[in-house]
Formats: C-alpha cells, sequence, structure tokens
C-alpha cells in the first residue's frame, strides 16, 4: 500500500512549521513534499537588518532541506490548484511546468505586498516582502548617499539624501530607524566637497508617513510612544495622518499638499493574502481563503490553509479572525500539522487553533527596542536585549551566525559598498512572488499579483 502524500505549499512561518511539525509526527508514515520558490525559509522580522548593513542575507534564510527531514523539496511556485483532480501545478525556475498530485493539501502562500491606487506608486515605489528587495534597498540607500556627495546642485542633493517610508507598522517603523542610523554613517564616510555656493552637507532626512494616528497603530500605546520617541530622536520626520498622493521620478505628492524632492518611496503599507487563492473558487474573506477552527476547507475535507492567506476564527475575539502575523502564522502551522496527521488516522483528535498574544517587540536599531513580552513594557537596553532574544529563541538556524553579525556591528564600521545584483526593474511592487527576482532576460518571471 502506498503511503499518502502531502503537498505543504508555501515554506514561511506556516508551511515551515507545518513541513517540520509534520515530519517529527508521521517519521515516514507519508511522503511529506513541500513546493517553494526558494530552498531556503526568510525569517522575515530581520530583513530590515539585511538592508541596512547590520546583517549578511545568508544570515536570516535558512536551508529548508538542513532542517526538514524527511521532507521533499520541490522549487516552484504554484500557479493553480485543481480541487477535483487533487492536483497543484507549478513553475518551476528554469520555466519548466509540473504537477504533484496530493490526498492532503496544507496551503501556506503567504502575502504580498499590499498595493492602493496611489498614482506612480507601482512605478516608482518598492516594497519590502522578500529578499531581493533587501539588498536592492541596501544598496540603492548606499548609491543615492554616494551620488548625494558628487553634485554640485543642491536640489539634487537633497533629494537623493531624503528618504520615504510609508506605513508605520512593524516593518516601516523599524526600515526608517535603522535606516537613519544607516544613512548617518554612510555620510560621515562621504564628507562632501561644497560647491561654490558653499551649501552645507545636511543629515540624511528620513520621513515616516501613516494614515493612523501614531506609530505601531496596532500595538499597545506604550509601545507605540517608545518607538515615536526613538524615531524622532534619530532625526526621522514622522508624519501621522498623513499619506502619499502621488508618486513620480521626482519625488512624492503628500495629501496635505507638499511635495518632497526624493529618489527613494519605500512602501510598507501592510500586506494582502497571495492571490492563488482568490484563485480557487471558495469562499475568501478579504482575500484570505475561509477556514474552521481547525485551519480546514469548509467543503474540502483534504484541505487545509493557514498563516497569511487564510481567514482563521480567532476564537479568543468571537466574530473576528486572527491578525497576519508571524506569532500566528508559526503556531497554526503546528496546528494545522496535527489535523494534518489526525484527518490520516495518525496522533489522535484534531484540536482547534486558539492563542493569545504573548506580546511584541520591535526592533529599534542599536540598544534601543520596544518590547511587552507577557504584557510587561520593557525599553532602552533591557528591551533590545529581549528583542534580540526573542529572534535568536525563534530562529529554526544559524543563531551563532547572527550573534557574530550582531557582535561585529557593534565594534566594527559597516561596510559600505554597492554590489549592484539587484536592479530596481527586477524587483517591482506589484510582483506576486517577492521572494524572486525579476530577470527581463530570463525565461521565466513571477506572475503579476492581482489586484482585489
Amino acid at each position: 500500500m502506498s503511503r499518502p502524500r502531502i503537498v505543504v505549499v508555501g515554506a514561511g512561518f506556516a508551511g515551515h512549521q507545518a513541513a517540520r511539525t509534520l515530519s517529527r509526527r508521521l517519521r515516514g508514515r507519508a511522503e511529506i513534499v513541500l513546493l517553494n520558490p526558494t530552498d531556503y525559509f526568510l525569517y522575515l522580522p530581520l530583513l530590515p537588518q539585511v538592508a541596512t548593513g547590520i546583517l549578511e542575507p545568508r544570515r536570516i534564510t535558512v536551508s529548508l532541506t538542513g532542517t526538514l527531514p524527511r521532507v521533499r523539496l520541490v522549487l516552484g511556485e504554484a500557479e493553480s490548484v485543481d480541487l477535483a483532480a487533487r492536483k497543484v501545478r507549478y513553475t518551476d525556475p528554469e520555466g519548466g511546468g509540473g504537477e504533484l498530485t496530493y490526498d492532503r493539501l496544507v496551503l501556506a502562500v503567504g502575502s504580498v505586498n499590499k498595493l492602493l491606487p496611489v498614482p506612480g506608486v507601482s512605478q516608482h515605489a518598492h516594497g519590502f516582502r522578500g529578499m531581493p528587495e533587501a539588498l536592492y534597498l541596501r544598496d540603492h540607500i548606499t548609491r543615492q548617499i554616494e551620488l548625494a556627495d558628487t553634485t554640485d546642485d543642491r536640489v539634487e542633493a537633497e533629494a537623493r539624501r531624503t528618504f520615504v517610508v510609508v506605513g508605520a507598522g512593524y516593518t516601516g517603523v523599524e526600515v526608517a530607524a535603522l535606516g537613519a542610523m544607516f544613512t548617518d554613517a554612510l555620510a560621515k564616510e562621504h564628507h562632501r566637497r561644497h560647491d561654490t555656493s558653499g551649501f552645507p552637507s545636511r543629515r540624511p532626512r528620513w520621513l515616516l508617513l501613516d494614515l493612523a494616528d501614531r506609530v505601531l497603530p496596532e500595538l499597545d500605546q506604550r509601545l507605540s510612544g517608545t518607538a515615536d520617541r526613538v524615531l524622532r530622536e534619530r532625526g526621522v520626520d514622522v508624519r501621522p495622518e498623513t499619506s502619499v498622493k502621488e508618486a513620480t521620478d521626482q519625488g512624492v505628492q503628500l495629501d496635505d499638499g507638499e511635495f518632497v524632492d526624493t529618489r527613494t518611496l519605500v512602501w510598507c503599507v501592510g500586506v494582502r493574502p497571495d492571490p492563488l487563492v482568490s484563485d480557487l473558487g471558495l469562499d475568501v474573506e478579504g482575500g484570505r481563503l475561509v477556514v474552521d477552527p481547525q485551519l480546514n476547507v469548509p467543503g474540502h475535507p483534504e484541505v487545509f490553509a493557514c498563516g497569511d492567506a487564510a481567514a482563521v476564527p480567532d476564537l479568543t475575539r468571537p466574530g473576528k479572525f486572527t491578525p497576519m502575523t508571524a506569532q500566528h502564522a508559526h503556531r497554526q502551522g503546528k496546528v494545522v500539522a496535527h489535523n494534518v496527521a489526525a484527518s490520516l488516522g495518525i496522533g489522535g483528535e484534531r484540536r482547534p487553533y486558539r492563542h493569545n498574544d504573548l506580546g511584541f517587540v520591535v526592533d529599534l536599531g542599536g540598544l534601543k527596542a520596544a518590547a511587552n513580552p507577557l504584557g510587561i513594557h520593557f525599553s532602552g537596553v533591557a528591551a533590545g536585549a529581549v528583542t534580540r532574544g526573542y529572534h535568536l529563541a525563534a530562529m529554526p538556524g544559524n543563531r551563532i551566525r547572527v550573534a557574530a553579525d550582531w557582535l561585529l556591528d557593534a565594534i566594527l564600521p559597516r561596510q559600505a559598498v554597492q554590489l549592484g545584483l539587484v536592479r530596481s526593474g527586477a524587483v517591482p511592487l506589484d510582483s506576486s512572488a517577492p521572494e524572486l527576482a525579476r530577470s527581463p532576460g530570463s525565461s521565466i518571471s513571477p506572475r503579476p499579483s492581482k489586484e482585489e
């Protein structure tokens, strides 16, 4: 008798944890196949540290084959799911097609950049959901400081030294906080010459915009207050209740009428579910696939979903769905693995997903952070220690390498060079596969994402 096949689509927090738990629980009693565009799990919370030169890229990329014994990795991007035939069709990295049949399917395809109908944004802004985007931003920031140092045009110099971040959630706050430190360090290395007008070199300028009335609006007021204070101490111009009306290659028009000359627009307004789930023809809520508390898709007992792509009922808040956070995705991965095994008659009864938040951490760079583990508020050095300790504990690998990079960053200057490996056109904001760089000359490029 052949073993049942479990196909897990996506290796983010939910998919990686699901595959890992299934591997440990089933121990060869079922074939576990993981379909993912890359051969690594990306620890997204530390991506801002890659973009600002603190961590090297491979530090936060954890090998799938190295951490998932008894799991077969198939490299490819899922294109469609045939629910009737129980098949997942995908495109491999070299443009070829393939399909996987399944007895159980776990959809953990995650999320992509959230788009808004703002003129020019898709052409001139860059998101922050994948490694290519982080590598591009690191080079881009370095290049802007260098180019500003070589021009005698004061307007151009100031525009290149101005950086606009839209979205004051986790990612936007960390990018602005760490980015301000990064550009200050870069500017010190570039003692620009004065032109004939003698205009002085100014500190690089960062703006953080959000329609909410405060930074980190989804978190406790004390965490928000700590982050706001640190940002302003770093010189970040925090603009609540402000957003972008239009973006051009010369800057951004704000909704309050001001035009900001800049060559950098970082889009961190949030995420939306991968468009794949909306194409299934099943019930969705805000683009997320509707599931029951056991993470099972109604009407399809063989299909499960978890993470950002799933609308999971929040049993701690009746009538609501769990937020799209790494904390929930990681824990849903464990529960979905248990329930998949139970559906095969292994490991007892299925159980519902229920989880109370254990607290949040926000890394603000240096010795600064904001954290409230178990509801206890920390700031300053204590919060920094808690935050970094949490990340080391949460990472499924590379802990020593990450800790070593943190130590080196504390005692050595950062390497202020641009490699030019990822160009602007390779990381479009509207990509449904931010983990893949788009190459104009290649035979395959990530499928364009679809507007909701």
